[in-house]
């Protein structure tokens, strides 16, 4: 009888063990939990991502309002009745240092008579 004990035993040990470090043992269950989990969240945020296109569509669908917001945001749109203002930011002027000059250049030293030169506005 303690034979037939400890060969079940050893045989249940064997089959354990085999459970434990095989390539298809827990370490396989693990990881692929691990990959359903991440499966999951992917597809929870394209569930919302398709929720969210389902009521834009609904909304083009059903009404003007959002046509028309759309228009208004991406092309500009202007109603029949309304007045479109464009407000520009007041430049300041450029500084008296960055202006260019345009008064003569100094004639370098050992040039002939009359080699005058004049600064032209650069831009």
């Amino acid at each position: 009888m303690k034979w037939y004990a400890g060969i079940l035993l050893v045989l249940a040990l064997a089959l354990n063990a085999r459970i434990w470090v095989s390539d298809d043992g827990l370490s396989e269950v693990w990881r692929l939990e691990q990959a359903v989990a991440a499966q999951q969240s992917t597809n929870a945020s394209l569930v919302r991502r398709n929720d969210q296109l389902a009521a834009e569509v609904a909304d083009l669908k059903g009404g003007l309002v959002a046509v028309e917001e759309r228009a208004r945001s991406e092309l500009g749109m202007i109603g029949p009745n309304e007045t479109f203002y464009q407000v520009v930011a007041k430049v300041a002027p450029p500084s008296p240092a960055a202006t260019p000059s345009l008064e003569p250049a100094p004639v370098p030293q050992g040039a002939p008579a009359g080699a005058e030169r004049t600064r032209t506005a650069q831009r």
